[in-house]
């Protein structure tokens, strides 16, 4: 199984860039669908940006869309979400997850098996 690990989180301006990073350990992510998700306090887990495993199909939330770009590289066991134009209700922990049975890039949680333990980003206004 695999055991993902974000970081890269941090206190940013709006309008600001930030890259998170996810390091697979344990397995290979080249069988796996990968995904960030996020959750502020008070709010329901939500779904960000999902990834397939050959990393040709990508899906992203509405809100996210057209600013977050989630990529990966199976050489290197990695997997990014690059968020530029960072708004203050962007601020929420960020998690990684895999899927080890995904063909297309879910953005339902259940449909993850493993999950890291999230990076906080926090977003000034």
């Amino acid at each position: 199984q695999v055991q993902p690990v974000e970081s890269g989180g941090g206190l940013v301006q709006a309008g600001d860039s930030l890259t998170l990073s996810c390091a697979a350990s344990g397995d290979t992510l080249r069988e796996y669908t990968m995904a960030w998700f996020r959750q502020a306090p008070g709010r329901d887990r939500e779904s960000v940006a999902a990834i397939t495993w050959s990393g040709r199909s990508t899906q992203y939330a509405n809100s996210v869309k057209g600013r977050f770009t989630i990529s990966r590289d199976n050489a290197s066991n990695m997997v990014w979400l690059r968020m530029n134009s960072l708004r203050f209700e962007d601020t929420a922990l960020y998690y990684c997850a895999a899927d080890r049975h995904g063909i297309a890039p879910s953005l339902v949680p259940s449909d993850y098996d493993y999950w890291g333990q999230g990076t906080q980003v926090t977003v000034s206004s």
